[in-house]
C-alpha cells in the first residue's frame, strides 16, 4: 500500500463519529435531565454518538435539535493512578476560554459518578476540521504551510500566558518538569509493561540521569499535536485546542519537542502519523530546521539547547504512552478499537529514542 493510501485510510479511520459500543453506553434517562438542569438553553431530545478518534477518555457527540455538545468522561473499569483527569481538563479549558485562547466553551463538570457511571464534563462542539494525517493530502502548498504556521503560532500563544494570570499558578509544580515527567512515565511504563524491551530499560536508566539544568515555566498542554486541534472549516487556522488531560505547569520545551515528534520519527507507515520519507519542500511543509527556527522567532529564543536529549525523551515518552494503551487493550478498557495490541510499535519507538540518546552521549 502506498503511503498516500495509508494517509487517506488514517483520515477515514479516525474522523467522524460511530455508534456507541455497549460497554461505553450512557444512560440518557439520567443524563438528559441532568443537562437540562445544568446548561442554560439546553433542550432535548438527546441523541448520542461517539467520536472515533482518541485512545484515552471516551468522547461523545451529544446532538439536540438546536445545537451539538461534546461530553468527555473517564473510562469505566480500573484506571492507572492520576490518569484520565477530566476535572483538570475542565479547569484549564475554563481558564483559557476566559482568557480568549481558542478552546471550546465549557458548560459543566459532573464529579458525581451516579449520573453516567464516571466523572465527566460537557463543552460546546466547535465546528471545523480535525486533520489526522500530517502530510495534509489534497491541499495546496500554501494551505499546508499556513496550517503548520497556525499550529506553531497557537502553541507560542499558549506559552505566552503567565500561569498566575490564568489563575493556574497552583496547577502543577513550576520546576523540575522533565524530572517529574520522566518519573511519571517511567512509573506508568512499569505498571503497564507486558514484556521486557531492552531499549526501554536502557532509556529508563539514562534519561533521569542526564536531564538538562535549564528551567522555564509555562502552561503545558502535554499532547499538543495536529489531531488534537480543530481547524476552521475553510481557513487554515486553529479555532480550538482539544484534549487537555495531560496539562500541567512545566517547561515549554516539553510541548514543543513533543510537537516535533512527526519529524523525529522514521517512516512508520500508518502506525503513527509522521513525516518520515516525505518531500517536505515540495509539499509546502516546513523542514525540522525551518520549524524550529520559526518557533524560536515566535518565542524570542536563539535556539533549542540539548535538542538530542529532548528528542530521546519525547520518543521514549511516546513509547511509554503506547505501552499504556496496549495494557488497556489487554485489560479490556481501551476506548479505541484501532488501538495497538502488540509491543511491536513500542519496540520501534524505543529503538529510535535510544538512537537520539546515543547522539546525546549515551553509551
Amino acid at each position: 500500500m502506498s503511503k498516500h493510501s495509508q494517509m487517506n485510510n488514517r483520515q477515514a479511520t479516525f474522523s467522524g463519529t460511530k455508534e456507541v459500543e455497549a460497554h461505553l453506553s450512557l444512560d440518557l434517562r439520567r443524563l438528559d435531565p441532568y443537562l437540562r438542569q445544568q446548561i442554560p438553553d439546553y433542550a432535548g431530545p438527546l441523541t448520542l454518538r461517539r467520536f472515533k478518534g482518541g485512545q484515552s477518555n471516551p468522547t461523545y457527540q451529544l446532538a439536540t435539535p438546536s445545537r451539538n455538545y461534546v461530553l468527555r468522561r473517564k473510562p469505566p473499569g480500573p484506571l492507572l493512578p492520576s490518569a484520565h483527569a477530566v476535572d483538570r481538563e475542565y479547569r484549564v479549558i475554563k481558564a483559557l476560554h476566559m482568557a480568549g485562547f481558542p478552546v471550546p466553551q465549557p458548560f459543566v463538570l459532573c464529579p458525581d459518578p451516579s449520573v453516567i457511571g464516571t466523572m465527566f464534563y460537557v463543552m460546546e462542539m466547535v465546528e471545523g476540521r480535525v486533520l489526522w494525517e500530517m502530510s495534509l493530502p489534497g491541499m495546496s502548498k500554501t494551505e499546508r504551510g499556513a496550517i503548520y504556521d497556525s499550529m506553531l503560532s497557537t502553541l507560542a500563544a499558549l506559552q505566552s500566558f503567565a500561569p498566575r494570570a490564568l489563575g493556574l499558578d497552583d496547577f502543577g509544580k513550576p520546576t523540575d518538569y522533565f524530572a517529574r515527567q520522566i518519573a511519571r512515565w517511567g512509573k506508568t511504563y512499569g505498571v503497564s509493561e507486558t514484556e521486557k524491551i531492552p531499549d526501554m530499560e536502557r532509556l529508563n536508566a539514562w534519561l533521569p540521569a542526564h536531564i538538562p539544568a535549564h528551567e522555564e515555566t509555562s502552561l503545558v498542554h502535554g499532547d499538543y499535536r495536529m489531531d488534537n486541534l480543530i481547524m476552521h472549516p475553510t481557513e487554515p487556522r486553529v479555532v480550538a485546542v482539544l484534549d487537555w488531560e495531560l496539562s500541567t505547569l512545566g517547561h515549554p520545551l516539553g510541548d514543543m519537542t513533543y510537537h516535533l515528534l512527526p519529524w523525529l520519527l522514521p517512516t512508520m507507515g500508518d502506525k503513527v502519523s509522521n513525516l518520515g520519507g516525505l518531500d517536505l519542500p515540495t509539499l509546502g511543509i516546513p523542514t525540522l530546521d525551518q520549524y524550529v527556527t520559526r518557533y524560536c522567532a515566535l518565542t524570542g529564543r536563539a535556539e533549542i539547547p540539548h535538542f538530542e536529549f529532548y528528542s530521546a525523551y519525547t520518543v521514549w515518552r511516546m513509547a511509554a504512552i503506547y505501552q499504556g494503551i496496549i495494557k488497556r487493550v489487554k485489560d479490556g478498557t481501551a476506548a479505541n478499537s484501532e488501538a495497538p495490541k502488540t509491543t511491536e510499535l513500542v519496540r520501534e519507538l524505543a529503538a529510535q529514542a535510544w538512537q537520539y540518546a546515543v547522539k546525546a552521549g549515551a553509551r
